[in-house]
């Protein structure tokens, strides 16, 4: 039974988003869906001394204009090397910096592509390469959309084939599960709770913060402290 997950992208996002790539045969990257401001999309958190700090994608938002997440252009791109270096002065102590800043550096440094989407999909391609997960990522537009949030997403799932679609527990909040009952998709719903700590920098452990944070800590034994399920 093929396993399907359907997600909005994110900036270098946390483990959790990492272990449901793991978790599934297709990845649906769902940027048709409207750009959000002051969310995950274009933002994600690091350790610093100081505490957690926010590292932000400036973006081009158009007034009240319905602006999908797959429409969102990057407004500059000095924020590039702002970030690179944010990260290497608050993770150069980390264990493992120097085998992941051999090719996350690099990523940062280049030309920056011009749309949020394009730009996430390549730090979740880099990240997934380097972990080992070979499940494939798609986009939303490489399917025929159909009306409705919940028949969306399950007409999504069964255009790619999936006869199982795995959720994050906050949908439970607005899916219709029997929109995947009538299409004969199992409804899966994933579960975040009892990640271990792991030897972090700067202070009490916090689990939410980007990937990196655990890359750079923990480099190739990063799965031991994931799910990292691959189907």
């Amino acid at each position: 039974m093929k396993k399907v997950a359907i997600l909005q992208s994110n900036y270098i996002p946390w483990k959790g988003y990492f272990d449901m790539i793991a978790a599934v045969d297709e990845f649906i990257l769902y940027d048709d869906m409207q750009y959000t401001r002051r969310d995950w999309r274009n933002r994600n958190q690091i350790k610093t001394p100081h505490g957690v700090q926010w590292l932000t994608v400036p973006i081009k938002v158009k007034g009240r204009y319905y602006q999908t997440i797959r429409e969102t252009e990057i407004d500059g791109t000095q924020w590039a090397k702002e970030h690179w270096k944010a990260l290497s002065q608050n993770y150069r102590r980390a264990p493992c910096f120097p085998e992941i800043a051999a090719w996350l550096e690099p990523l940062y440094l280049a030309e920056p592509p011009m749309l949020l989407s394009q730009l996430n999909r390549r730090f979740l391609e880099a990240i997934c390469g380097y972990l080992g997960i070979k499940t494939i990522l798609t986009n939303s537009w490489d399917y025929p959309l159909s009306v409705g949030k919940s028949e969306r997403l399950a007409d999504l799932c069964a255009s790619a084939g999936g006869g199982e679609y795995i959720s994050g527990p906050a949908a439970r909040n607005y899916i219709d599960e029997a929109a995947f009952e009538e299409r004969g998709i199992k409804l899966t719903w994933f579960d975040y709770t009892g990640y271990p700590e792991y030897q972090q920098l700067w202070g009490e452990f916090t689990h939410g913060v980007t990937m990196l944070d655990l890359l750079f800590n923990r480099g190739k034994d990063a799965p031991r402290y994931m799910r990292f399920v691959q189907s």
